[in-house]
């Protein structure tokens, strides 16, 4: 495989692993604009820190109370749970239901869509752990040339 040489950053040597998705994508013109507006809007939404380790504690621990999921995410305030928790309810990607009891629990859970988001994200996870070596010797690299 050739290596590809870009301007002020050296040379990349791309890894061997397969294309997930080899189909191309279309020209800029023939772009949606309403699909590529909802895909920025999307990313932006979801691929925030506290949403993809919410929905990575909901997919390995499945349904759990709002204190539970700040406790297995560790480091989030309530605010930021409560901002990134409704705004997965508002996109489809948790159900959030409220137990009738003295006091109050409320509970989320992963709708379908948000297992769905999960599987996608968790193709991040494979190709960091594919390559760690060369993304932490690319982090050394860097950090040497100061």
């Amino acid at each position: 495989m050739s290596s590809v040489a870009t301007p002020s950053r050296g040379t990349h040597q791309p890894t061997d692993l397969p294309r997930p998705n080899p189909r191309p994508l279309p020209a800029a013109d023939q772009l949606d604009p309403a699909l590529e507006a909802l895909v920025r809007q999307v990313i932006g939404r979801v691929a925030d820190k506290w949403t993809m380790l919410a929905l990575e504690v909901l997919a390995e621990h499945g349904r759990q109370r709002f204190t539970r999921i700040g406790e297995l995410i560790g480091g989030i305030s309530q605010k930021m749970l409560t901002k990134t928790l409704r705004q997965m309810e508002a996109d489809g990607l948790v159900t959030r239901t409220v137990l009738p009891v003295i006091p109050p629990h409320v509970e989320y859970e992963l709708t379908s869509l948000g297992l769905s988001l999960g599987e996608a994200f968790c193709g991040v996870w494979i190709w960091a752990e594919q390559n760690r070596a060369a993304i932490e010797a690319a982090r050394c690299a860097f950090e040497a040339r100061d």
